[in-house]
């Protein structure tokens, strides 16, 4: 075994033991994947996440963004909660036709996972220093202009699933990515292949019809950049297709027959949080601005902010407005009411939408 085979080895045994479930490496050079991501910029699919055209081909070439880089080590860690049973898919799929319910997207019902796939990264990195020496790095999980779902796929990790998103066939979808930039060269992992063949089952599933061909998703039209990335309002012809979800969407993987493989975390820092699951409607949106700070606390949810919460909310409530039988409609009416002459212009637009999605009884 060569010194580059060892380091790979040992590194990926240390990753183990912070909660990693894989570990690849790729090169630096992704000009391949630039026209493609030229197109999708072109045609307007990253909505108002206008950050991503200013930075242009820099996510496409990790040598510009860290000047200095010679390969990415790429790691997976899953965070489907612990304790998570089988037929978990079978149960978040019936959240949905709750229509009282506010779903949050599993992801988000733990900690910031930001912050805490960065600080295993580090404390990897002080291991492999420790292995190979000095040597210049930087830490990413979703947080600079990194093409992540690229070098992730390149180095083994998974394929791109039609739903755009990393797929294993051990692993399914449910994990976080990380990259560590590092300053010297380590042999590539081989990529795997992909192994959705026919089924289109992601595409089909989408409320909102975001998948637009397999692989390309037009984050304008997608649940989870409307009720997070977006700040203003969402679409009125998009608003009877969101149901109940109020922050993110899983459809796309909560459907993938590949997710019957996915892993539990081995971290308490994913575990559900008791106020953002299983909680209905009327009473999330009862949370005035500090009572919402503080449940939120540590969680991805808090990036949001109280208005655009209300804003989302507002809209689920809207929907199942639409369905109640009159005395839920009595609850739903009363909770917007009792925000229609909210403060924010954003809110009170879509509390006013949401009453009239009822006819009187």
């Amino acid at each position: 075994m060569s010194a580059n085979s060892q380091w790979i080895h040992q590194i990926r045994a240390w990753a183990q033991e912070l909660g990693f479930s894989g570990i690849g490496v790729s090169g630096v050079d992704l000009s391949s994947a630039e026209p493609r991501l030229l197109q999708w910029l072109a045609q307007g699919y990253h909505g108002d996440l206008d950050y991503m055209e200013r930075h242009g081909l820099k996510r496409a070439r990790p040598a510009e963004l860290v000047p200095g880089t010679v390969s990415v080590i790429t790691a997976r860690m899953p965070y489907l909660p612990r304790g998570t049973e089988p037929g978990w898919q079978d149960r978040e799929l019936a959240r949905l036709n709750d229509p009282g319910e506010g779903v949050v997207s599993l992801y988000a019902r733990g900690r910031d996972y930001h912050k805490v796939v960065r600080a295993r990264l580090q404390k990897l990195c002080d291991q492999i220093q420790a292995l190979v020496g000095p040597f210049g790095y930087r830490v990413f999980s979703d947080s600079a202009p990194v093409l992540e779902k690229e070098l992730a796929s390149r180095s083994g990790l998974g394929w791109r699933g039609k739903h755009s998103l990393v797929l294993s066939r051990d692993a399914g979808s449910m994990f976080f990515l990380g990259e560590i930039f590092v300053d010297f060269a380590l042999a590539p992992t081989d990529p795997v292949s992909a192994h959705c063949g026919t089924c289109t089952a992601c595409i089909d599933v989408c409320p909102t019809g975001a998948i637009v061909a397999p692989g390309v998703v037009d984050a304008r039209r997608c649940i989870s950049y409307l009720t997070i990335e977006n700040h203003g309002p969402i679409p009125e012809a998009l608003r009877p297709l969101m149901g109940n979800h109020i922050y993110g969407c899983d459809d796309c993987q909560t459907i993938c027959p590949w997710n019957k493989y996915a892993q539990t975390t081995e971290l308490p820092d994913f575990d559900e949080r008791a106020p953002l699951v299983g909680r209905r409607l009327v009473e999330l949106f009862a949370w005035d601005e500090e009572t919402f700070l503080k449940r939120t606390e540590g969680g991805p949810v808090r990036r949001i902010n109280h208005e655009r919460w209300l804003r989302n909310i507002a809209v689920a409530l809207g929907n199942a407005l639409r369905a109640a039988d009159p005395a839920q409609a009595g609850e739903l009416r009363a909770a917007l009411l009792s925000r229609v002459d909210h403060e924010s212009a954003l809110v009170r637009e879509h509390v006013t939408w949401a009453l009239a999605q009822r006819i009187e009884d």
